[in-house]
């Protein structure tokens, strides 16, 4: 089914219905605060380190050699975490996008999506797709790495209430430009832009 659609009919279907059910046990010895970390498999490290931190603003924290790790491990942070994304070389080529579909990085506020576009095109980094998500409603811009690792920068994802319910479709409000984003915002977000010059149709 196309971006855009919401097909209430195949949301209600039971196997959707039972997976939205699906119930967390009560009673786990522990108890995870947030996803840590991701590692990637890169083909030329030098490239994809470059990449990361000249691109999107990544600190490297440390880095193992070919002789503790085959293909040489780079660690880097964009918060006090010591990594939040590390890299290991040898890759054989490209990435398929068959495990990991992407991973995604917040920011602030919605001013930064707006510069992260201008700052990725200004980088020829090929991006593909703008607007903001219908499940969550997250404004964003997805993009690719130098191994086509798909990534993601947004803001705004919605938040869980107290009593554990979600945004309801009904309510979903995707869109395929940040301008669209910030003109047709679901109930309750607010994309009211400190620097709206920053939106093409303003320019």
């Amino acid at each position: 089914m196309a971006r855009g659609i919401v097909d209430t009919e195949g949301l209600n279907q039971p196997d959707v219905v039972a997976l939205r059910n699906t119930l967390t046990p009560k009673g786990l010895p522990f108890s995870i605060n947030k996803i840590g970390h991701v590692v990637l498999k890169v083909q030329n490290i030098e490239k994809s380190v470059k990449f990361y931190t000249e691109v999107l603003g990544f600190i490297v924290s440390d880095v193992y050699p070919a002789t503790m790790v085959p293909g040489r491990m780079v660690f880097m942070r964009c918060a006090a975490d010591h990594h939040g994304v590390a890299l290991i070389g040898g890759a054989k080529g490209p990435s398929k996008s068959k495990e990991l579909d992407h991973m995604a990085f917040e920011v602030s506020t919605i001013d930064e999506i707006f510069r992260a576009r201008d700052h990725l095109e200004a980088h020829n980094v090929e991006i593909s797709y703008l607007g903001r998500r219908r499940a969550g409603c997250q404004v964003a811009v997805e993009f690719f790495d130098p191994d086509r690792h798909m990534l993601e920068i947004y803001w705004g994802i919605d938040q869980i209430s107290a009593d554990g319910t979600a945004r309801p479709a009904g309510e979903w409000q995707e869109e395929m430009t940040l301008e669209s984003a910030v003109e047709n915002a679901p109930p309750g977000q607010d994309t009211t832009m400190a620097n709206p010059s920053l939106r093409r149709d303003f320019r």
